[in-house]
């Protein structure tokens, strides 16, 4: 055991460093340590005096401002212009205005991804991996230079480009350029290494996400007390979408090759990726750190720039609302982070549906009143041949009762009487069952399509629905939906037994109280499913019980 473990520390402190244990290890040092860290403290390898160099440089585009830290180049504290935390509902807070009750502050700051401080730090990093025998190159933790400390997209401008430098006493100097487009959350990285130095230069670049897991809200919390999915997320050629969990990381250190591929940190509603080129085999790994925080990232295939030549690295950054058709154009896979569960095939095309219903009436209530129309139609021989049988149910009723009566002192008999009068009206007893079972999945995977489509965050209807993807603030919706589910039920044949009449009986009431937490727009389409529902099982009833 002793000359196994001195063998361990051996190759720890003398054998050569494989390029994702050099990743990694360039992470945990000074600028991954909380707030507060003197500069004595900081390890040996990073000067003082640069330290203290770093600054901040703001960026503002028309939706995104962010920092630039010129210690690295890391992009911090990136907030969405457009998607503010709180959603001001006129409506309401008129009403409790009338009756005298306290209106609520609405925090309008725009919702922040990237994040500086320490207990919420989440950041951007990239640089470059020196390979052994060439000199040190720019990582994250190196000082660079720029020219501005302000940068923000004009009036008319479309792209907007900010260059960072570095330079050292060899000669070698690195260009690090961030480029900015017009409504685009994506952010462009080149980074360009010039060798000016005697001796070929060889080395790698990288691109990482660094996240502490958030402890107020961990995953987010959907509308109904499920948890939204926050941490890892790679996609490969091999596996396509995978997760990589916080605790994954804490198990094992991720280490994959694959052809283009990317690797993202999300959360609900929003996701910040790192894309890099797709023709490239590019090399995944993870980390966990000291400081409770993690890793994720990407490097690239080494390149050597001989004496007075250069190379470039390119890469790309995704931090945004987990919008389908924007990720799409972005990197193969990447609308995938909008999680619909095992039921993304169904969610998928409803998700699909509902745009293009979007797109002709410019209201997301309006669209999923059209899904509700366009599914019921779909399903309608399913359900016709379901309502035809409940009505020859309900029709038979009076007679099945007087067979209970008859043989209420001989259950077998009872049994085979009732099956031959089924058998006869030829009438099946689970028929009515069909149009539940149905819905059943289409229920959930909207479900998931409400709760998770960032479209649907903070999206109005009309009067006091200001915001589909939370439950209806005066309940209204869902007790609407507890009368038609009565109504619905009282042209249903009641169950024989009397038992299980008196808990039918309170579906309603329970599946109203479930209801009041759900986001109103899936308790919008079940108002409209279960009205079309009812028509269509009135207009029936009344044919069948005025047949002979």
């Amino acid at each position: 055991m002793l000359v196994f473990m001195l063998q361990q520390a051996w190759e720890a402190d003398y054998n050569p460093k494989s390029a994702i244990q050099a990743v990694a290890e360039n992470v945990n040092t000074r600028d991954d340590l909380p707030a507060g860290v003197t500069p004595a403290q900081a390890p040996v390898s990073i000067p003082i005096a640069a330290v203290t160099a770093a600054k901040v440089i703001k960026i503002t585009t028309d939706v995104l401002a962010l920092e630039i830290n010129t210690e690295g180049g890391t992009i911090q504290n990136l907030d969405l212009l457009a998607y503010p935390e709180e959603h001001e509902n006129t409506a309401v807070n008129t009403l409790r205005g009338m009756f005298g009750f306290a209106i609520p502050e609405i925090n309008k700051t725009p919702v922040r991804i990237f994040n500086s401080e320490t207990d919420k730090l989440f950041v951007a990093q990239s640089g470059l991996i020196t390979s052994a025998g060439s000199v040190e190159a720019a990582n994250h933790h190196s000082i660079f230079a720029a020219p501005k400390n302000a940068y923000a997209l004009a009036a008319g401008q479309e792209i907007l480009t900010v260059p960072l430098t570095w330079t050292d006493a060899n000669g070698l100097q690195v260009t690090k350029t961030f480029t900015f487009k017009r409504g685009s959350y994506e952010i462009d990285l080149a980074q360009n290494v010039k060798n000016g130095s005697t001796a070929a230069w060889t080395g790698r670049q990288y691109s990482q996400l660094l996240k502490t897991p958030s402890t107020e809200n961990k995953g987010g919390m959907l509308t109904s007390g499920m948890r939204a999915y926050d941490g890892g997320v790679i996609y490969t050629e091999a596996k396509k979408y995978e997760k990589v969990d916080f605790d994954d990381m804490h198990d094992e250190n991720l280490d994959i090759a694959s052809v283009g591929g990317w690797t993202a940190m999300i959360q609900h509603y929003f996701a910040s990726a790192w894309v890099p080129p797709a023709d490239q085999e590019n090399h995944f790994y993870s980390k966990e750190l000291k400081l409770g925080q993690y890793v994720i990232g990407t490097y690239s295939p080494a390149v050597t720039v001989e004496p007075n030549a250069e190379a470039n690295f390119a890469a790309q950054l995704f931090a945004g609302p987990k919008i389908q058709p924007l990720m799409e154009k972005v990197a193969a896979g990447l609308e995938l982070t909008v999680d619909y569960s095992v039921l993304t095939f169904i969610g998928k095309p409803i998700y699909w549906l509902l745009n293009q219903i979007h797109n002709l009436v410019g209201n997301w209530g309006l669209s999923i009143m059209g899904v509700t129309f366009v599914i019921k139609l779909l399903f309608f021989p399913l359900s016709h041949a379901s309502f035809k049988s409940m009505a020859k149910m309900r029709k038979i009723q009076p007679r099945l009762k007087e067979l209970q009566d008859r043989f209420k002192d001989d259950r077998p008999r009872f049994n085979t009487e009732m099956m031959a009068m089924y058998k006869k009206e030829k009438v099946n007893p689970l028929g009515g069952c069909l149009p539940i079972l149905i819905q059943i999945p289409v229920f959930m995977a909207l479900y998931w399509v409400l709760s998770e489509t960032v479209e649907f965050r903070q999206a109005p209807f009309m009067l006091w629905i200001q915001d589909l993807s939370i439950q209806d603030p005066f309940f209204v919706l869902p007790v609407i939906m507890g009368i038609s589910m009565k109504i619905q039920q009282s042209l249903n044949p009641a169950p024989i037994d009397p038992v299980q009449a008196k808990i039918m009986k309170m579906f309603p009431i329970v599946f109203t109280v479930f209801f009041l937490f759900f986001p109103a727009g899936l308790v919008l389409y079940w108002v409209i499913n279960n009205t079309l529902s009812i028509l269509q099982q009135t207009y029936i009833t009344r044919q069948i019980e005025n047949a002979k």
